[in-house]
């Protein structure tokens, strides 16, 4: 592991926490995705929102994961990573995991200056069984500019409508994953 992984100084700082989309015909959160409703990105936008896709596709490579600053925080049901080396842990796993990650489609429902957020719709199709599991999720990201240009500093993943807690057994589970995939998927280390 890079000599440069250290923990993320001010994540709780910076941690996105969008109010849930609310279906307008029953008012209740809703991460069911409606392409045609979607916000439109600047081209710079549009190429983070791309390089972000193709890590959830199970496609991964070094110019994908130069969308996070070096200090970033990914954090989603299973796991808590807080440096861009340990989330490429976290992609270059999913080819070990899923036979087939497809982004089925998207909708942003926010881009402002500090925040691209949008709905999305996964189907995961397990190795060697070959079962697939579609899976609506809220994606956040926080973004700040630095001298790069814009960089994924906060990448959030909330799944069935629900924002988790960082408490508990389940938070050190989420850090265990995080801190340990690298040594199993075992990214380049110029990540």
């Amino acid at each position: 592991m890079p000599s440069t992984t250290t923990p993320h100084p001010t994540q709780r700082e910076i941690e996105p926490h969008p109010s849930p989309p609310q279906d307008p015909k029953t008012h209740k959160p809703s991460y069911a995705p409606n392409p045609s409703t979607s916000v439109p990105l600047s081209p710079t936008r549009q190429a983070i929102q791309t390089h972000i896709l193709n890590l959830y596709s199970g496609a991964a490579s070094e110019s994908d994961m130069a969308v996070y600053a070096e200090q970033a925080v990914y954090d989603d049901p299973l796991s808590y990573c807080d440096t861009r080396y340990k989330i490429a842990g976290q992609w270059y796993g999913i080819p070990n995991l899923f036979a087939r990650s497809e982004t089925l489609a998207t909708e942003v429902v926010v881009n402002s200056e500090d925040e691209l957020v949008w709905k999305q719709r996964q189907r995961y199709t397990l190795a060697g069984v070959h079962v697939s599991k579609t899976v609506d999720s809220l994606v956040s990201l926080r973004l700040e500019h630095q001298n790069a240009g814009e960089k994924v500093v906060y990448h959030k993943d909330m799944w069935d409508e629900e924002d988790y807690d960082h408490g508990g057994f389940g938070a050190w589970i989420k850090k265990v994953n995080g801190d340990l995939l690298t040594h199993i998927t075992k990214p380049p280390e110029s990540i």
